[in-house]
């Protein structure tokens, strides 16, 4: 069974290091996530009430600018925002799990987007704590024990934090 593993970056300087390491061990950058806040704007993104669905339309080349080239590899990187959260960037899976009408909810905000991706709720919360404070989540999806072996030790050798792995749904 494929597994995802999870853990927390302090800041984006420290993910990037993480994201070069994990393609480095030869994981593909489309299986790689990564979400942090957008502190380069304060501007709010419109929403709906009582929608499901974080709204907020992936943009284009404007979102990498803020980021780092390692991070720039990622697949599917954009802007959303989750309702009560505020702005985040995504790259990766990650990206279009969470814009997707099925994942959050406006009432869970970004805890309730991370437990529809499959994180059990008491990680889900500390996750958004640490990612609305400025930290980033990164994700891996690991197909064999061994490579869930290798993300942890990647994780571990770069003083991440929260360190998890959990059965996959949807990312």
């Amino acid at each position: 069974m494929t597994k995802a593993v999870f853990c927390i970056a302090k800041n984006t300087d420290q993910a990037e290091i993480i994201v070069n390491d994990l393609i480095t061990a030869g994981f593909s950058n489309n299986d790689i996530s990564v979400l942090f806040p957008d502190k380069s704007t304060t501007k709010d993104f419109a929403h709906e009430k009582h929608t499901k669905a974080p709204e907020g339309a992936a943009i284009g080349g404007s979102v990498g600018l803020g980021t780092g080239a390692v991070l720039g590899l990622l697949a599917g990187i954009g802007a959303l925002a989750i309702p009560g959260v505020g702005p985040l960037i995504a790259a990766g899976p990650i990206m279009g799990a969470l814009s997707g009408a099925a994942v959050g909810a406006a009432t869970g905000g970004l805890a309730g987007a991370l437990i529809g991706l499959g994180i059990p709720e008491y990680e889900a919360k500390r996750y958004e704590g640490k990612i609305t404070g400025g930290s980033a989540l990164i994700s891996v999806h690991a197909p064999t024990s061994e490579a869930v072996d290798q993300a942890k030790k990647i994780f571990e050798r770069n003083h991440a934090e929260d360190i998890s792995s959990t059965g996959e749904s949807l990312v």
